[in-house]
């Protein structure tokens, strides 16, 4: 914990909000032009970061190997791919600077310390667009504050930003709380950075009704919209709807807040999932599964108590990244359905449904294989073998969410926008405005992506704002 009096008395060149990518990004930015920046950070310091911390990649248009990257992903099949999963939601042109300008970000990245892995292949289907970090997103965000630090930006732990203090379209100061005590922090630019408002779950409930309290957060408990309120008081123009979020469908057994990456599962293209009374509701194997895992988090949303399971067999069980619990088990489906606690009857009859109408042909794992059912509604339109093999498996899915798309307005150079025009002083970079590009969907390492393009554009204006 910082001492608030030693905050509140320093002149500040750029204040952040936040302590995730976007916000160190921005906060590296600023202090490499010999700025005086501060990082005001919610969590305590064994919790920085945000949802940063439980990422593990990055989304990257390249020409040619890049890194870890291997061929080609160039805008034009980035763009479409952002275009299939947001349905055309989208702000194109900032969507497309992200993606144009995240070619350069990677060696940036390398260059403030962060490491790759070797490239990753397999049934995520990534090696050519996505790059790992050594080491996951925490790895990620201790290396940008060691670089931080070295650059002599200050970091205040468990300060909790409760207003931003505006005169007309001018910041002028945030009143943070730390150690029960309310300082305020002066500067002479602002981004803010400071996430979502996915773990305020009375906010999510408004927006979705009272199935949101059935929800798990994926991401830190830290995020709860603080700010974000506080700029909409202000009358700060915004983007996004309230009920859209990254939402994906993870373990039913993780816990209510923070249990990451490692709670998803990756085994829906290969299944037969299932609602609480036995019966599919929607196609598992629409698309590979970085492009379409976000939507079931939604999907299972919309089920009776916000519950679905996923049913494979024997033949399925290693073609997807290992889970953190093991699945159920059973030797027949009778017996699987009722250590679910599902009707049994409607269960064996659904999925006896589905493979009286799968048609067979060659199943490729890594890829789109046109292994489809015929004459099944929904249909299942690749990897649609039957379950037939014991043992089978099965794991319970919930909906968890990463955060909401509920954000500031921002322009090219992520300036902020208030009631009569843009602020003379204000940024936001991250999840407060990812809304303006991810309307609804998602895109693997996507949020990555905006974060750190928008983040480093932040920091570069703000310094240039106080120059």
């Amino acid at each position: 914990m910082s001492d608030p009096k030693t905050l509140a008395a320093e002149a500040w060149d750029v204040v952040v909000v936040g302590g995730g990518n976007a916000a160190l990004c921005a906060a590296i930015e600023a202090a490499e032009t010999g700025a005086r920046v501060v990082i005001l950070e919610g969590a305590p310091k064994d919790y920085r970061g945000g949802n940063s911390r439980h990422t593990r990649n990055f989304r990257c248009m390249h020409h040619g190997p890049l890194g870890p990257l291997v061929e080609t992903y160039d805008e034009e099949e980035f763009w479409q791919d952002l275009l299939r999963v947001t349905k055309g939601v989208t702000d194109e042109a900032l969507a497309r600077h992200a993606i144009r300008t995240s070619a350069e970000c990677l060696p940036w990245m390398q260059d403030h310390g962060v490491r790759f892995q070797k490239s990753l292949s397999g049934t995520l289907s990534l090696d050519r667009t996505n790059a790992f970090f050594l080491g996951g997103g925490k790895a990620l965000v201790n290396a940008y504050y060691l670089t931080a630090g070295d650059l002599g930006v200050t970091v205040a732990y468990e300060a909790s930003v409760k207003h931003v203090g505006i005169e007309g379209d001018t910041a002028t100061h945030v009143e943070v709380e730390i150690g029960g005590e309310l300082v305020t922090v002066r500067g002479r630019a602002f981004v803010l950075a400071a996430g979502g408002f996915q773990s305020d779950l009375e906010w999510l409930a408004r927006a979705w009704g009272p199935a949101a309290k059935n929800f798990l957060i994926r991401g830190t408990p830290y995020n709860r919209g603080v700010v974000l309120k506080d700029m909409l008081d202000h009358g700060a123009e915004t983007v996004g709807d309230p009920t859209q979020c990254h939402a994906v469908a993870i373990d039913g057994r993780a816990p209510k807040y923070d249990g990451g990456i490692v709670t998803r599962l990756d085994c829906v293209p290969f299944s037969v999932v299932v609602n609480r009374d036995g019966q599919r509701f929607y196609d598992e194997g629409e698309d590979v599964w970085p492009k379409r895992y976000a939507i079931w988090g939604r999907l299972v949303a919309a089920q009776p108590d916000q519950v679905a399971y996923s049913i494979i067999d024997r033949r399925s069980i290693d073609l997807f990244m290992p889970s953190v619990y093991p699945p159920v088990t059973a030797d027949t489906l009778p017996e699987l359905a009722a250590k679910l606690g599902l009707p049994v009857a409607e269960t064996v009859e659904t999925i006896d449904r589905f493979n009286a109408a799968c048609r067979g042909g060659d199943f490729h794992p890594q890829q789109l294989d046109g292994v489809a059912t015929e004459g099944l509604e929904p249909p299942k339109t690749n990897w649609a073998r039957a379950i037939v093999e014991p043992p089978f498996y099965a794991y319970a899915l919930r909906p968890g969410v990463t955060f909401t798309y509920l954000g500031l307005k921002v322009d090219l150079t992520a300036r902020a926008t208030g009631p009569e025009g843009p602020y003379r002083n204000i940024w936001s970079a991250g999840e407060m405005m990812a809304g303006s590009i991810l309307g609804q969907g998602y895109l693997a390492g996507f949020g990555m992506t905006i974060g750190t393009v928008f983040g480093r554009i932040a920091g570069q204006e703000a310094a240039a704002h106080v120059a």
